[in-house]
């Protein structure tokens, strides 16, 4: 029994030595004609739209500048947008700006009446007159004249808010601009905290408009990080603290940290004065 192969016969060329097809003989197989690939058109003649099965065989390319690695690409989410991150900024920077102007204001209240007790002042130790009336409070002095620090809070926090409304607004800022905002929102954070330990260790003593500030604050200086690193994608997105940076807040670590953050703040309260606050 004999079987017969349709095979496609190539003789030599006498005067070139190459191989071609003798006529009549079948083409060999080749790929699919998907435009942009293999470049050969489909059966019909025109370039064929290749179909899903084609395209997940198509490898995809990543942007110009930007190398292909998961810690490059933008981090997808809701809470990553700028929607999100610069209105929890907003929020917090409202809320430190209006601690600001409650600070001044008792600021003011002290300066007329200096024996007079301030509608913070609970205890020997919740007591704002305490605080303001430390030098910690006016450590700040130029041309002979001292400057509470509740006046910085406001022209610092105005400014925070501002930034924040142009980022929900998705107003594009220069990268140094961004850079120099973190920076500045930093700065803020250290303040905040020098305050916050002088109280504590130093005049012993607690005032609610500071701890109302310092909490502010730590909640905007994450928020700003935030935003930093997935909208405004500082540090560049081909470094690897970028890479660090999506894993990070793509896997959520980012929730876990700031909790376990402001617990550990609010144990430092309580293991200080928790026997007066929770009397």
């Amino acid at each position: 029994m004999s079987t017969t192969h349709n095979k496609a016969a190539s003789t030599p060329d006498a005067t070139t030595g190459s191989r071609h097809t003798v006529p009549g003989s079948p083409k060999a197989p080749g790929k699919p004609g998907i435009l942009g690939t293999s470049g050969t058109p489909g059966a019909s003649g025109k370039p064929r739209t290749p179909n899903a099965s084609e395209n997940s065989r198509v490898p995809s390319e990543a942007p110009a500048g930007i190398s292909a690695t998961p810690g490059t690409a933008p981090v997808r989410g809701w809470r990553h947008t700028a929607a999100w991150t610069y209105l929890i900024m907003l929020l917090s920077s409202l809320a430190a700006l209006i601690v600001s102007f409650a600070l001044s204001a008792e600021t003011l209240q002290l300066a007329r009446h200096p024996h007079q007790q301030l509608s913070c002042d609970i205890s020997s130790a919740v007591s704002c007159s305490t605080v303001a009336q430390s030098w910690q409070a006016e450590f700040i002095h130029f041309a002979g004249m001292s400057f509470p620090n509740a006046f910085f809070g406001i022209a610092a926090e105005s400014v925070f808010v501002t930034v924040a409304a142009l980022g929900i607004s998705r107003i594009a800022v220069p990268r140094w601009f961004a850079l120099c905002t973190w920076l500045g929102g930093l700065a803020a954070l250290l303040y905040a905290y020098w305050l916050f330990t002088q109280s504590m260790y130093v005049i012993n003593a607690l005032c609610p408009w500071c701890l109302g500030l310092m909490f502010a604050t730590t909640v905007q200086f994450i928020s700003l990080t935030h935003a930093t690193a997935c909208i405004q994608r500082i540090p560049s997105p081909s470094s690897s603290a970028s890479r660090v940076l999506h894993t990070y807040y793509r896997l959520n670590i980012d929730l876990l940290a700031d909790a376990v953050w402001i617990i550990i703040l609010v144990a430092l309260i309580l293991a200080k004065h928790g026997s007066v606050l929770l009397r």
